[in-house]
């Protein structure tokens, strides 16, 4: 489930506003990554998973997946097993790991609900001019606000 953002009510429709980010897109930013090179805390401590909670494949899956554990039953249905640290977690295939490439500087038009005119984004090739920009429409947007 997706958290809500907390927003202020918009008084203008979303083609009135621009959107600012610094991104660094995951498919051209980060690259695959081990365990120990992100530092996962399941490799790095190990960690358990309750028997009990899982369906039949999945506790086959556990079982067979070439990781050490050890299976300790803690009290009558409840049992976990404890995979040691050192090795690759159940989730290993999802780490990244930042490629050394600089972030992209974009503006759109619109805001969070879209961009209404279906104008491309612009893409700055320097921070500096991604700041200057901001610079220039907020003060476009303090002249409005002085005119009235």
């Amino acid at each position: 489930m997706a958290m809500e953002l907390n927003r202020a009510p918009v008084k203008m429709p979303a083609e009135f506003f621009k959107t600012y980010a610094v991104v660094a897109p995951l498919g051209t930013h980060f690259r695959p990554a081990t365990c120990a090179e992100v530092d996962c805390p399941h490799y790095l401590g190990g960690w358990r998973v309750r028997v009990e909670s899982l369906t039949p494949d999945l506790l086959h899956t556990a079982r067979t997946s070439g990781r050490r554990y050890a299976e300790h039953q803690v009290a009558q249905g409840e049992t976990y097993l404890v995979f040691e640290a050192g090795q690759p977690c159940f989730k290993a295939s999802q780490h990244r790991a930042r490629i050394d490439r600089p972030e992209l500087y974009v503006v759109r038009d619109g805001d969070h609900r879209g961009n209404p005119r279906g104008t491309k984004a612009r893409l700055h090739q320097r921070p500096a001019d991604w700041v200057e920009d901001f610079a220039e429409h907020q003060s476009a947007i303090n002249d409005a606000i002085e005119k009235g």
